[in-house]
Protein backbone atom coordinates (compact mmCIF):
# COMPACT_ATOMS: atom_id res chain seq x y z
CA UNK A 1 0.00 0.00 0.00
CA UNK A 2 1.47 3.43 -1.02
CA UNK A 3 1.07 6.82 0.57
CA UNK A 4 2.20 10.39 0.01
CA UNK A 5 3.83 12.68 2.56
CA UNK A 6 2.49 15.89 1.03
CA UNK A 7 -0.76 15.59 3.02
CA UNK A 8 -2.87 15.54 -0.07
CA UNK A 9 -3.97 11.88 -0.01
CA UNK A 10 -3.86 9.72 3.10
CA UNK A 11 -6.68 7.31 2.24
CA UNK A 12 -5.37 3.77 2.29
CA UNK A 13 -5.67 1.80 -0.87
CA UNK A 14 -8.16 -1.06 -0.82
CA UNK A 15 -6.55 -4.43 -0.32
CA UNK A 16 -5.81 -6.36 -3.39
CA UNK A 17 -7.87 -9.39 -4.08
CA UNK A 18 -6.10 -12.49 -2.95
CA UNK A 19 -3.70 -10.62 -0.67
CA UNK A 20 -3.34 -11.44 3.00
CA UNK A 21 -4.96 -8.12 3.87
CA UNK A 22 -8.16 -9.11 2.13
CA UNK A 23 -8.68 -12.11 4.35
CA UNK A 24 -10.97 -11.48 7.39
CA UNK A 25 -10.17 -7.83 7.32
CA UNK A 26 -13.42 -7.19 9.20
CA UNK A 27 -15.45 -4.07 9.17
CA UNK A 28 -13.89 -0.70 8.57
CA UNK A 29 -13.55 1.43 11.69
CA UNK A 30 -14.49 5.08 11.97
CA UNK A 31 -11.14 6.17 10.50
CA UNK A 32 -10.87 3.43 7.96
CA UNK A 33 -8.89 1.05 10.14
CA UNK A 34 -10.05 -2.58 9.97
CA UNK A 35 -11.59 -3.91 13.21
CA UNK A 36 -11.24 -7.63 13.89
CA UNK A 37 -14.44 -9.64 14.64
CA UNK A 38 -14.46 -12.38 17.26
CA UNK A 39 -13.56 -15.62 15.66
CA UNK A 40 -16.53 -17.89 14.99
CA UNK A 41 -16.13 -21.52 15.98
CA UNK A 42 -15.65 -23.89 13.10
CA UNK A 43 -16.56 -27.52 12.85
CA UNK A 44 -13.96 -29.56 14.65
CA UNK A 45 -12.76 -26.72 16.88
CA UNK A 46 -12.18 -27.59 20.52
CA UNK A 47 -12.58 -25.32 23.57
CA UNK A 48 -10.71 -25.43 26.81
CA UNK A 49 -13.73 -25.40 29.20
CA UNK A 50 -12.84 -28.24 31.50
CA UNK A 51 -12.64 -31.99 31.62
CA UNK A 52 -14.78 -34.21 29.43
CA UNK A 53 -16.40 -37.55 30.16
CA UNK A 54 -15.01 -40.72 28.74
CA UNK A 55 -16.43 -41.24 25.28
CA UNK A 56 -16.81 -37.49 24.76
CA UNK A 57 -19.27 -34.87 25.99
CA UNK A 58 -19.40 -32.82 29.17
CA UNK A 59 -20.50 -33.78 32.69
CA UNK A 60 -24.13 -32.73 33.27
CA UNK A 61 -23.14 -30.10 35.80
CA UNK A 62 -20.85 -28.37 33.24
CA UNK A 63 -22.95 -28.78 30.11
CA UNK A 64 -24.22 -25.28 29.24
CA UNK A 65 -27.09 -26.79 27.28
CA UNK A 66 -28.52 -28.64 30.32
CA UNK A 67 -30.88 -26.55 32.58
CA UNK A 68 -29.57 -26.23 36.09
CA UNK A 69 -31.76 -27.15 39.15
CA UNK A 70 -32.32 -24.23 41.49
CA UNK A 71 -32.26 -24.58 45.22
CA UNK A 72 -35.66 -23.69 46.80
CA UNK A 73 -35.74 -20.28 48.36
CA UNK A 74 -36.55 -20.06 52.10
CA UNK A 75 -39.82 -18.25 51.40
CA UNK A 76 -40.89 -21.08 49.09
CA UNK A 77 -40.25 -23.63 51.83
CA UNK A 78 -42.34 -21.59 54.27
CA UNK A 79 -45.12 -21.37 51.67
CA UNK A 80 -45.14 -25.13 51.30
CA UNK A 81 -45.38 -25.58 55.07
CA UNK A 82 -48.26 -23.11 55.28
CA UNK A 83 -50.10 -24.83 52.44
CA UNK A 84 -49.60 -28.18 54.15
CA UNK A 85 -51.02 -26.87 57.42
CA UNK A 86 -54.00 -25.37 55.58
CA UNK A 87 -54.61 -28.65 53.79
CA UNK A 88 -54.67 -30.53 57.09
CA UNK A 89 -56.89 -27.82 58.61
CA UNK A 90 -59.39 -28.27 55.78
CA UNK A 91 -59.25 -32.05 55.38
CA UNK A 92 -59.76 -32.90 59.07
CA UNK A 93 -62.85 -30.66 59.54
CA UNK A 94 -64.13 -31.84 56.17
CA UNK A 95 -63.87 -35.43 57.29
CA UNK A 96 -65.55 -34.52 60.59
CA UNK A 97 -68.39 -32.69 58.83
CA UNK A 98 -68.81 -35.64 56.51
CA UNK A 99 -69.26 -37.93 59.47
CA UNK A 100 -71.89 -35.59 60.94
CA UNK A 101 -73.80 -35.43 57.67
CA UNK A 102 -73.81 -39.18 57.14
CA UNK A 103 -74.54 -40.23 60.74
CA UNK A 104 -77.69 -42.22 61.41
CA UNK A 105 -80.88 -40.34 62.28
CA UNK A 106 -83.46 -38.11 60.62
CA UNK A 107 -81.98 -34.68 61.41
CA UNK A 108 -81.94 -32.24 58.50
CA UNK A 109 -78.70 -31.12 56.84
CA UNK A 110 -79.12 -27.65 58.37
CA UNK A 111 -79.56 -29.12 61.85
CA UNK A 112 -76.54 -31.42 61.41
CA UNK A 113 -74.33 -28.55 60.29
CA UNK A 114 -75.52 -26.33 63.15
CA UNK A 115 -74.91 -29.10 65.69
CA UNK A 116 -71.46 -29.76 64.25
CA UNK A 117 -70.58 -26.07 64.42
CA UNK A 118 -71.76 -25.77 68.02
CA UNK A 119 -69.58 -28.72 68.97
CA UNK A 120 -66.50 -27.35 67.18
CA UNK A 121 -66.25 -23.80 68.46
CA UNK A 122 -68.83 -22.22 66.16
CA UNK A 123 -71.62 -21.66 68.66
CA UNK A 124 -71.40 -17.87 68.28
CA UNK A 125 -71.65 -18.10 64.51
CA UNK A 126 -74.72 -20.34 64.75
CA UNK A 127 -76.34 -18.00 67.29
CA UNK A 128 -75.60 -15.01 65.05
CA UNK A 129 -77.18 -16.79 62.08
CA UNK A 130 -80.27 -17.68 64.12
CA UNK A 131 -80.64 -14.10 65.31
CA UNK A 132 -80.24 -12.81 61.76
CA UNK A 133 -82.91 -15.24 60.58
CA UNK A 134 -85.18 -14.00 63.37
CA UNK A 135 -84.66 -10.35 62.39
CA UNK A 136 -85.36 -11.11 58.74
CA UNK A 137 -88.41 -13.26 59.53
CA UNK A 138 -89.96 -12.12 62.82
CA UNK A 139 -93.19 -13.77 64.01
CA UNK A 140 -96.42 -12.37 62.68
CA UNK A 141 -98.52 -10.08 64.80
CA UNK A 142 -102.30 -9.98 64.90
CA UNK A 143 -104.62 -12.26 63.01
CA UNK A 144 -106.39 -15.46 64.03
CA UNK A 145 -105.28 -19.11 63.90
CA UNK A 146 -105.95 -20.73 60.54
CA UNK A 147 -108.72 -23.27 61.00
CA UNK A 148 -109.55 -22.16 64.53
CA UNK A 149 -108.99 -24.36 67.59
CA UNK A 150 -108.24 -28.05 66.81
CA UNK A 151 -110.67 -30.57 68.18
CA UNK A 152 -113.24 -28.02 69.25
CA UNK A 153 -115.86 -30.37 67.80
CA UNK A 154 -116.08 -34.12 67.38
CA UNK A 155 -114.40 -35.15 70.67
CA UNK A 156 -115.65 -38.43 72.15
CA UNK A 157 -117.98 -37.23 74.95
CA UNK A 158 -117.72 -40.51 76.88
CA UNK A 159 -113.93 -40.29 77.21
CA UNK A 160 -114.07 -36.58 77.97
CA UNK A 161 -116.56 -37.13 80.80
CA UNK A 162 -114.64 -40.06 82.34
CA UNK A 163 -111.90 -37.78 83.61
CA UNK A 164 -112.82 -34.10 83.34
CA UNK A 165 -110.17 -31.40 83.67
CA UNK A 166 -110.63 -27.73 84.38
CA UNK A 167 -110.21 -25.64 81.22
CA UNK A 168 -106.92 -23.75 80.83
CA UNK A 169 -107.71 -20.05 81.34
CA UNK A 170 -107.45 -18.20 78.04
CA UNK A 171 -104.73 -15.56 77.65
CA UNK A 172 -106.51 -13.52 74.97
CA UNK A 173 -110.01 -12.15 75.48
CA UNK A 174 -112.50 -12.87 74.13
CA UNK A 175 -111.63 -16.54 73.82
CA UNK A 176 -112.20 -18.41 70.57
CA UNK A 177 -114.69 -21.29 70.50
CA UNK A 178 -113.03 -24.29 72.18
CA UNK A 179 -109.97 -22.31 73.30
CA UNK A 180 -108.46 -23.81 76.46
CA UNK A 181 -110.90 -26.75 76.44
CA UNK A 182 -109.48 -30.25 76.86
CA UNK A 183 -109.85 -32.94 74.20
CA UNK A 184 -108.75 -36.58 74.46
CA UNK A 185 -105.82 -37.51 72.21
CA UNK A 186 -105.43 -41.15 73.17
CA UNK A 187 -106.83 -43.56 75.74
CA UNK A 188 -105.58 -46.57 77.69
CA UNK A 189 -108.13 -49.22 78.66
CA UNK A 190 -110.97 -46.83 77.87
CA UNK A 191 -109.67 -43.92 79.96
CA UNK A 192 -108.05 -40.68 78.71
CA UNK A 193 -104.28 -41.13 78.96
CA UNK A 194 -103.24 -38.01 77.05
CA UNK A 195 -105.41 -34.91 76.73
CA UNK A 196 -104.68 -31.59 75.06
CA UNK A 197 -105.86 -27.99 75.07
CA UNK A 198 -105.02 -25.28 72.55
CA UNK A 199 -104.86 -21.54 73.09
CA UNK A 200 -103.21 -18.36 71.86
CA UNK A 201 -100.11 -17.62 73.96
CA UNK A 202 -100.24 -13.80 74.09
CA UNK A 203 -102.27 -10.83 72.91
CA UNK A 204 -99.76 -9.84 70.20
CA UNK A 205 -99.04 -13.02 68.26
CA UNK A 206 -102.68 -14.03 67.95
CA UNK A 207 -102.37 -16.06 64.75
CA UNK A 208 -100.30 -18.72 66.55
CA UNK A 209 -101.49 -21.56 68.76
CA UNK A 210 -99.72 -23.22 71.66
CA UNK A 211 -100.59 -26.72 72.82
CA UNK A 212 -100.87 -28.06 76.35
CA UNK A 213 -100.76 -31.84 76.80
CA UNK A 214 -101.53 -33.59 80.08
CA UNK A 215 -100.33 -37.17 80.83
CA UNK A 216 -102.02 -39.33 83.46
CA UNK A 217 -99.35 -41.17 85.54
CA UNK A 218 -101.90 -43.78 86.59
CA UNK A 219 -102.20 -44.91 82.96
CA UNK A 220 -98.75 -44.28 81.45
CA UNK A 221 -95.09 -44.64 82.36
CA UNK A 222 -92.15 -42.53 81.16
CA UNK A 223 -88.74 -43.66 79.85
CA UNK A 224 -85.70 -41.48 79.13
CA UNK A 225 -84.19 -42.67 75.85
CA UNK A 226 -80.58 -41.66 75.08
CA UNK A 227 -79.59 -40.10 71.77
CA UNK A 228 -76.53 -41.11 69.79
CA UNK A 229 -74.99 -37.64 70.30
CA UNK A 230 -76.84 -36.36 73.36
CA UNK A 231 -75.79 -37.69 75.77
CA UNK A 232 -73.71 -40.08 73.61
CA UNK A 233 -71.30 -42.27 75.62
CA UNK A 234 -73.30 -45.42 74.83
CA UNK A 235 -74.26 -48.15 74.88
CA UNK A 236 -77.23 -47.68 77.19
CA UNK A 237 -79.90 -50.11 78.30
CA UNK A 238 -82.57 -48.27 76.26
CA UNK A 239 -82.15 -47.74 72.50
CA UNK A 240 -82.12 -44.30 70.79
CA UNK A 241 -85.53 -45.05 69.24
CA UNK A 242 -88.99 -46.26 70.22
CA UNK A 243 -89.70 -50.02 70.13
CA UNK A 244 -89.83 -51.24 66.54
CA UNK A 245 -93.27 -52.81 66.95
CA UNK A 246 -94.53 -49.72 68.89
CA UNK A 247 -96.32 -52.00 71.31
CA UNK A 248 -97.81 -49.94 74.12
CA UNK A 249 -96.44 -46.63 72.80
CA UNK A 250 -98.72 -43.74 73.76
CA UNK A 251 -96.57 -40.67 73.07
CA UNK A 252 -93.02 -39.36 72.64
CA UNK A 253 -91.58 -35.88 73.08
CA UNK A 254 -88.31 -33.96 73.09
CA UNK A 255 -85.93 -33.58 76.00
CA UNK A 256 -83.71 -30.59 76.86
CA UNK A 257 -80.82 -28.59 75.43
CA UNK A 258 -77.50 -30.06 74.40
CA UNK A 259 -75.67 -30.87 77.62
CA UNK A 260 -73.04 -28.26 76.79
CA UNK A 261 -75.72 -25.54 77.07
CA UNK A 262 -78.10 -27.24 79.53
CA UNK A 263 -76.14 -26.22 82.62
CA UNK A 264 -76.67 -29.68 84.06
CA UNK A 265 -76.21 -33.41 83.62
CA UNK A 266 -77.78 -36.66 82.44
CA UNK A 267 -78.15 -39.75 84.63
CA UNK A 268 -79.21 -43.25 83.63
CA UNK A 269 -78.03 -46.85 84.12
CA UNK A 270 -76.34 -45.70 87.34
CA UNK A 271 -73.87 -43.44 85.54
CA UNK A 272 -73.74 -39.73 84.80
CA UNK A 273 -72.79 -37.70 81.73
CA UNK A 274 -71.86 -34.18 82.71
CA UNK A 275 -72.54 -33.04 86.27
CA UNK A 276 -75.79 -33.11 88.19
CA UNK A 277 -75.77 -29.48 89.28
CA UNK A 278 -77.36 -28.39 92.57
CA UNK A 279 -80.19 -25.92 91.94
CA UNK A 280 -80.79 -27.05 88.35
CA UNK A 281 -84.28 -27.75 87.02
CA UNK A 282 -84.49 -31.55 86.86
CA UNK A 283 -86.79 -34.18 85.38
CA UNK A 284 -86.58 -37.26 87.60
CA UNK A 285 -87.95 -40.69 86.67
CA UNK A 286 -88.50 -43.40 89.27
CA UNK A 287 -88.46 -47.18 88.97
CA UNK A 288 -92.25 -47.33 88.87
CA UNK A 289 -92.27 -45.16 85.73
CA UNK A 290 -93.63 -42.04 87.39
CA UNK A 291 -91.86 -38.74 86.76
CA UNK A 292 -91.66 -35.36 88.44
CA UNK A 293 -89.99 -31.99 87.99
CA UNK A 294 -88.11 -30.15 90.72
CA UNK A 295 -85.02 -28.27 91.80
CA UNK A 296 -82.05 -30.57 92.29
CA UNK A 297 -81.00 -30.83 95.93
CA UNK A 298 -84.20 -29.25 97.25
CA UNK A 299 -87.16 -31.12 95.70
CA UNK A 300 -85.36 -34.06 94.10
CA UNK A 301 -82.08 -35.93 94.56
CA UNK A 302 -80.50 -39.31 93.80
CA UNK A 303 -81.85 -42.29 95.69
CA UNK A 304 -82.46 -46.00 95.26
CA UNK A 305 -85.77 -45.39 93.45
CA UNK A 306 -84.35 -42.93 90.88
CA UNK A 307 -83.49 -44.48 87.50
CA UNK A 308 -83.04 -41.39 85.31
CA UNK A 309 -82.40 -37.66 85.63
CA UNK A 310 -82.33 -34.97 82.94
CA UNK A 311 -81.36 -31.43 83.95
CA UNK A 312 -81.94 -28.26 81.92
CA UNK A 313 -81.34 -24.69 83.07
CA UNK A 314 -83.42 -23.38 86.02
CA UNK A 315 -87.08 -23.73 86.99
CA UNK A 316 -89.55 -21.60 85.03
CA UNK A 317 -92.39 -22.16 87.50
CA UNK A 318 -91.94 -22.67 91.23
CA UNK A 319 -94.71 -22.87 93.83
CA UNK A 320 -97.28 -22.52 91.05
CA UNK A 321 -95.94 -19.08 90.06
CA UNK A 322 -93.73 -17.86 87.22
CA UNK A 323 -90.28 -17.31 88.77
CA UNK A 324 -89.07 -13.71 89.21
CA UNK A 325 -86.50 -12.36 86.75
CA UNK A 326 -87.59 -14.43 83.78
CA UNK A 327 -88.42 -11.34 81.73
CA UNK A 328 -84.76 -10.17 81.74
CA UNK A 329 -83.14 -13.65 81.96
CA UNK A 330 -81.28 -12.83 85.16
CA UNK A 331 -77.90 -14.58 85.20
CA UNK A 332 -78.69 -16.36 81.91
CA UNK A 333 -80.57 -18.95 83.97
CA UNK A 334 -82.77 -19.79 80.97
CA UNK A 335 -79.99 -19.99 78.41
CA UNK A 336 -78.49 -17.57 75.92
CA UNK A 337 -78.80 -19.47 72.64
CA UNK A 338 -81.41 -17.12 71.21
CA UNK A 339 -82.21 -15.00 74.22
CA UNK A 340 -85.30 -15.69 76.28
CA UNK A 341 -87.13 -12.63 74.90
CA UNK A 342 -87.26 -13.96 71.35
CA UNK A 343 -90.50 -15.56 70.23
CA UNK A 344 -89.42 -18.89 68.80
CA UNK A 345 -90.48 -22.52 68.97
CA UNK A 346 -90.13 -23.59 72.61
CA UNK A 347 -91.22 -26.43 74.86
CA UNK A 348 -91.45 -27.11 78.58
CA UNK A 349 -92.53 -29.71 81.12
CA UNK A 350 -94.25 -29.30 84.46
CA UNK A 351 -95.87 -31.35 87.19
CA UNK A 352 -99.18 -30.65 88.92
CA UNK A 353 -99.94 -30.96 92.62
CA UNK A 354 -101.51 -34.39 91.94
CA UNK A 355 -98.57 -35.70 89.88
CA UNK A 356 -99.80 -35.23 86.30
CA UNK A 357 -97.15 -34.25 83.78
CA UNK A 358 -97.88 -31.15 81.67
CA UNK A 359 -96.09 -30.58 78.36
CA UNK A 360 -96.37 -27.20 76.58
CA UNK A 361 -95.08 -26.22 73.15
CA UNK A 362 -95.70 -23.54 70.55
CA UNK A 363 -94.07 -22.02 67.47
CA UNK A 364 -93.89 -18.47 68.86
CA UNK A 365 -93.12 -18.43 72.58
CA UNK A 366 -90.77 -16.51 74.82
CA UNK A 367 -89.50 -18.02 78.05
CA UNK A 368 -92.00 -15.85 79.91
CA UNK A 369 -95.05 -16.85 77.82
CA UNK A 370 -93.98 -20.52 78.02
CA UNK A 371 -93.80 -20.25 81.80
CA UNK A 372 -97.18 -18.50 81.92
CA UNK A 373 -98.86 -21.33 79.97
CA UNK A 374 -97.28 -23.99 82.21
CA UNK A 375 -98.59 -22.18 85.29
CA UNK A 376 -102.06 -21.69 83.75
CA UNK A 377 -102.21 -25.45 83.10
CA UNK A 378 -101.74 -26.16 86.80
CA UNK A 379 -97.98 -26.81 87.09
CA UNK A 380 -96.55 -26.28 90.55
CA UNK A 381 -93.01 -26.68 89.21
CA UNK A 382 -91.90 -26.55 85.57
CA UNK A 383 -88.77 -26.43 83.45
CA UNK A 384 -87.87 -25.46 79.91
CA UNK A 385 -87.06 -28.23 77.45
CA UNK A 386 -85.57 -27.80 73.98
CA UNK A 387 -86.23 -24.86 71.66
CA UNK A 388 -86.21 -24.10 67.89
CA UNK A 389 -88.38 -25.83 65.27
CA UNK A 390 -85.89 -28.62 64.58
CA UNK A 391 -86.03 -29.94 68.14
CA UNK A 392 -89.51 -29.30 69.58
CA UNK A 393 -91.59 -32.41 68.89
CA UNK A 394 -94.53 -34.15 70.54
CA UNK A 395 -96.35 -37.06 68.91
CA UNK A 396 -99.21 -39.13 70.27
CA UNK A 397 -100.25 -42.59 69.06
CA UNK A 398 -103.70 -43.97 68.33
CA UNK A 399 -104.60 -47.40 66.94
CA UNK A 400 -104.59 -47.40 63.14
CA UNK A 401 -106.83 -49.37 60.73
CA UNK A 402 -104.65 -52.48 61.16
CA UNK A 403 -104.38 -52.09 64.93
CA UNK A 404 -100.77 -50.84 64.90
CA UNK A 405 -100.39 -47.42 66.57
CA UNK A 406 -100.09 -44.46 64.22
CA UNK A 407 -98.29 -41.22 65.17
CA UNK A 408 -99.89 -37.77 64.97
CA UNK A 409 -98.26 -34.44 65.75
CA UNK A 410 -99.55 -32.47 68.72
CA UNK A 411 -99.34 -29.30 66.60
CA UNK A 412 -99.57 -29.36 62.84
CA UNK A 413 -96.93 -26.60 62.78
CA UNK A 414 -94.28 -28.85 64.33
CA UNK A 415 -91.52 -29.22 61.77
CA UNK A 416 -90.34 -32.79 62.31
CA UNK A 417 -92.44 -35.77 61.15
CA UNK A 418 -94.79 -37.44 63.60
CA UNK A 419 -92.80 -40.69 63.52
CA UNK A 420 -89.51 -38.93 64.25
CA UNK A 421 -88.66 -41.05 67.30
CA UNK A 422 -89.33 -44.32 65.53
CA UNK A 423 -85.90 -43.90 63.90
CA UNK A 424 -82.54 -43.43 65.56
CA UNK A 425 -82.45 -40.09 67.37
CA UNK A 426 -79.33 -38.00 67.87
CA UNK A 427 -80.95 -36.28 70.87
CA UNK A 428 -82.37 -37.91 74.00
CA UNK A 429 -86.16 -37.95 74.26
CA UNK A 430 -89.01 -39.17 76.45
CA UNK A 431 -91.05 -42.22 75.50
CA UNK A 432 -94.52 -42.62 77.04
CA UNK A 433 -95.91 -46.16 77.26
CA UNK A 434 -99.16 -47.62 78.54
CA UNK A 435 -99.01 -49.33 81.92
Amino acid sequence: MSSRDDGLDVTPEPPRVGSAEAVDAGPVGPVGIAVAEPAKPRAGDTHDIGPTRAGGGLPPELDPRRPRRRRPRPEHAVRRIVLGVLLVALVIPGWSVGQALTASGTDSVAARLAEWARGHGGARVVTWAEQLQYRLHPPKTGGTPAGGIPGSTGTDPHLQASRPLHPVPAVVSPALPGEGQWRVLTAVRGHPAVQAAYLRPDATHTSYLAAVAELDPALVRVDLHPGTQEPGHGPWSLPPALPADKTGVVAAFNSGFRLGEAQGGYYSDERTVGTLRPGAASLVIKRDGTATVGQWGRDVRLGPQVVAVRQNLALLVDGGQVVPGIADNTGNRWGATLGNKLYVARSGLGVTATGQLVYVAGPSLSAATLADLLARAGSVRAMELDINPEWTSFSYYVPGPTGAPTATKLLASMQRPANRYESTSTRDFLGVLAR
